[in-house]
This record gives C-alpha cells, structure tokens and sequence, in this order.
C-alpha cells in the first residue's frame, strides 16, 4: 500500500530505494533490493508506462481500486454467473424430473459427472498455454461462446449416450475458464487487492444458485409447451442467455491497463496516463513453451496447495450436487424443491464475504481455511446420525507463468476432487448415503490435520529464506537480483502469505 507523499522521505521520493510500482502480482518480495531489477523487459505492453519514482497517495489508490472495481472486476463476475449458470443448470434439470424422462439411473448420472470433471481437467492446461498466446480478452469470448452452443444443444438429448456427449463438450470447452479469468483479473490487481475480488468473483458463483433457481421456477414451468420438458427449456434459454454475455464480452474485455481505447471502450480509454503509471507493468501475451512450463511445474513450494485441492471441497460437494434429488425425494415437488436450495446459498454468499474479509484483517488464509472444515463437520455428522424416521426439514438442514500454471494446476487438482465426489453418493447407498457420509468424515478429518501441516510448512520455508537474505548486504543483495537465475517462489526476496 503506498503512502502520502507528504510522509516520504527524500530518497524514496526519489526513487532510490522503495519499489514504486503498484503492480505485486507475482508474490510478496522482501525489502532491499534495488528498483531497477524489478524494471519489466521491452516488449511487455506496459513497459512504456513503467515509472519507479512515480508516487501517489492512499486516495488516489483507493479511487483507482473502486474503477477497477466497477470496470473489470463486475464483468468477471458476470461472465462467472455465465459460466456456472450452464454448468450448474443440470441441477434444477434433475428436479424436474429430468433422469427418468430419459430413463437414467443416479449411478449413470455420477458417470455424467465424471466425464464432464474429467474431460474439464484435462482442458485446464491447454486452455492456460493458448490463453496465455492469445490473451484472456481474446480467449475467454470464444470459449463462452462455444460452450453456450454446446449448452443449448443440451436440450435435445435423448438418452444416455447423448447425456454423456455433452457433459463431454462442456467440461472440455470451460475447462480453462477460471484460471483465465483470476490470471486476466491478476493483470490488473495487485497481489494484496486480488483475494477479495476473487471472493467477489466467486460471491457470483453462489449469486447464481440464487438466480437460477428463480429462473428456473418460471422457466419449468412451461413443461408442455410444444411438447418439451420443462428441463429442455432451461437447457435452451440459458444457453441463450450465456450465448449474449459471451459476445458482449468480446468487445468489453481489455487486452491490458495500457490497452482500453477502443469504439467500444471510448477512443480515449478507461484510464489517465498517470491511473496506467500507478498500475504499473505486464505482459499477457508471453506464450509458455514446454520448457517454461516445466519449470512452473517444478515449483515444489507450491504443491502443498495443490494436493491440498484433491481434498478440500469434497465434504460439501456430494451434499450440494444431491441437493434437489434429496429434495424430491423427501417430497418436496419440482418448484419446492428450487426455491429450498436458497437460503443456503445466501448463507453461504454472505459467510464468503465475510470470511475473506476477515481473513485479509488477521493476515491469516490457513486459520480460515480450517475453519471451513470445522464448520462442514457437525453438519455431515447429523447427516450420518439422523434417524431414518427424521422430519424432512432436520434432513434440509445441513447443508507470467506460475500464476498461469499454478492456477490451471490448483483448479485440475479441484476438478480432480469432483471426479471423486461425483462417486461418493451411490444408488445402491440411497437414499440416506450412510456410507457415503463415513467416506466424507473420513476425509474431514483428514483436511483439518493437513491444514495444520501446509501452515507449518509455509512458515518454515519463509524462516528459512528470511535467514538467508537478512544475512546479506544491500551491494549483495542488489547483485544477486542481478544475476539469481531463481524465479518466482524459489527466490530469496519471495515470501509466502500465508
């Protein structure tokens, strides 16, 4: 965070030895070195606004923070809402009835789920490379584009082999959507404002559980007409509807901060010179070659996060996939059962704000992380308790480079843990998913003692790169950022937050 001018002193007025640029994205860098070494290299498209005696005040921050804000964090968050809206309609599909019109089992719906998580992980790094090559503005139209075909043409399935067809094109097409989209949010956030425009991107996410299953009440509501399911309609309409966003998003989305003119945008751009200075430097077309991303992969200080993704939101998952098949089957009917699903995506909406905030204001991710699975624990332990004979309602209860790699690897890894939650609930386990529910205590448990793990692990290695670097001289340290062939996290200028 910069400071006010007034409270500089002379020679970080100028320039000598604080690192002006705003622009942190690659990590947080101890103090030290000499401004130069952070000096971007000719071709990165914000070079010519790189500044490092540019200084500004709080004010001039905060305001820059609420266009950036207003411009480029609310349309990510629309394009979000477009995304899980397709991705998530099959839910309010199911509560329609939509498995035995086409004369589906649970199991054969799990096997649906697989293919969609599988063919969605295996898109994750290719998506990254050409997004990466093209740029995000470029590449995220046409992926949502395409999937919104794929979308519509959901409602003409007719059995299980088409089911299984477009779960296979959706998952392939959106695979590498959100890694895109939090690396083309990062270009313009810095690395301490990015967390909590991530929990605006994915507050979008819940808001529309919320959205469509209104959506979803009128729009099931025309089963009969022209003879198609109500399910046939969603599938056709939202796909319609995301088919729009994703045009429009072609010619709203920016290359970078330096690149906003447009006969869209306006001929003089969204932001002033000095608004681009104080952004600082990127570059978004750096395409990765094997040997790049190679070197990503090895980045060991990161798999901690990564195995991590396998685990962590599998307690929830089954609960939240099941939820309106659980709802119909206690008795709920089709408009019930999608109004009953929101009040716990509000709940869950208003506790993500909130949690993230609160992490940012302790400077603790791991403490809340954990918190998660604390919380998620008594609610699956009821599930596994309750009497068979239970009330429906106690039942309704509870319930660059390394930032491109590391994004696309940590999201395959979470998609990875949806391959294993779509098979946890079976049909031979209904309708009270008793072993099921063993399965994700297990698993709890074993989230809570790996949380206290990474922590220790994240701080040890901080400590130990703290040791090394405090011990060097400011005519050292300049030189090894002058020649340290190191990169990202295996610096010693790089501290983990943690």
């Amino acid at each position: 965070m910069s400071r006010p001018l007034d409270d500089l002193s002379s020679d970080e007025k100028n320039g000598i030895s604080s690192q002006s640029v705003r622009a942190d994205n690659t990590g947080t860098f101890a103090d030290g070195g000499h401004n130069k070494f952070y000096a971007p290299i000719g071709k990165y498209e914000g070079a010519h606004r790189y500044d490092p005696n540019v200084q500004w005040s709080d004010l001039e921050e905060k305001q820059l923070i609420r266009k950036l804000d207003f411009k480029i964090c609310s349309w990510a968050c629309l394009m979000f809402f477009a995304l899980q809206l397709d991705r998530g309609n099959i839910q309010q599909a199911l509560s329609d009835n939509m498995l035995n019109d086409l004369g589906l089992t649970t199991n054969q719906y799990n096997y649906g789920q697989t293919i969609f998580y599988l063919c969605f992980l295996c898109a994750e790094l290719p998506s990254q490379m050409i997004s990466k090559k093209l740029g995000p503005d470029v590449w995220i139209p046409i992926q949502m584009v395409s999937w919104s075909i794929v979308a519509c043409s959901q409602s003409r399935i007719t059995g299980e082999s088409s089911f299984y067809a477009t779960r296979a094109l959706m998952g392939l097409i959106e695979g590498g959507f959100i890694p895109d989209v939090v690396l083309y949010l990062s270009y313009f956030y810095k690395g301490k404002e990015l967390p909590v425009r991530l929990a605006f991107f994915w507050s979008s996410y819940i808001m529309t559980y919320v959205i469509s299953a209104f959506l979803a009440y009128g729009i099931l509501h025309l089963r009969g007409v022209t003879g198609w399911a109500g399910w046939r309609w969603l599938f056709a309409l939202e796909g319609g509807l995301t088919a729009i966003i994703g045009l429009l998003s072609w010619f709203y989305l920016p290359p970078s901060p330096t690149q906003t003119a447009s006969w869209f945008r306006g001929k003089d751009g969204w932001f002033s010179e000095r608004e681009e200075k104080i952004m600082g430097d990127m570059h978004n077309r750096q395409g990765l070659t094997p040997k790049l991303l190679w070197q990503a992969m090895k980045d060991y200080d990161l798999w901690p996060v990564y195995f991590y993704g396998l685990t962590w939101s599998i307690p929830s998952t089954p609960i939240t996939a099941y939820l309106t098949l659980n709802l119909k089957n206690l008795g709920f009917d089709t408009f019930q059962t999608n109004l009953l699903t929101i009040p716990a995506y509000v709940l869950f909406l208003l506790q993500l704000l909130f949690w993230t905030w609160y992490s940012e204001k302790i400077d603790n991710r791991f403490l809340i992380v954990l918190v998660t699975q604390i919380w998620v624990l008594p609610l699956v332990i009821a599930l596994e308790v309750l009497p068979s004979n239970a009330s429906p309602w106690a039942w309704n209860a509870g319930t660059v480079r390394t930032r491109t790699v590391g994004s696309a690897f940590y999201n395959m890894c979470v998609q990875a843990s949806n391959i294993i939650s779509s098979n946890i609930y079976r049909t031979e386990d209904s309708p009270y998913y008793r072993t099921g529910n063993k399965v994700l205590l297990a698993i709890i448990a074993y989230n809570i003692v790996y949380v206290f793990c990474m922590k220790g692990f994240y701080m040890w290695r901080n400590k130990q790169k703290e040791a090394k670097w405090s011990t060097l001289t400011t005519e050292e340290k300049d030189e090894y950022l002058k020649t340290t062939t190191d990169q990202g996290s295996k610096r010693l200028d790089f501290r983990f937050a943690h």
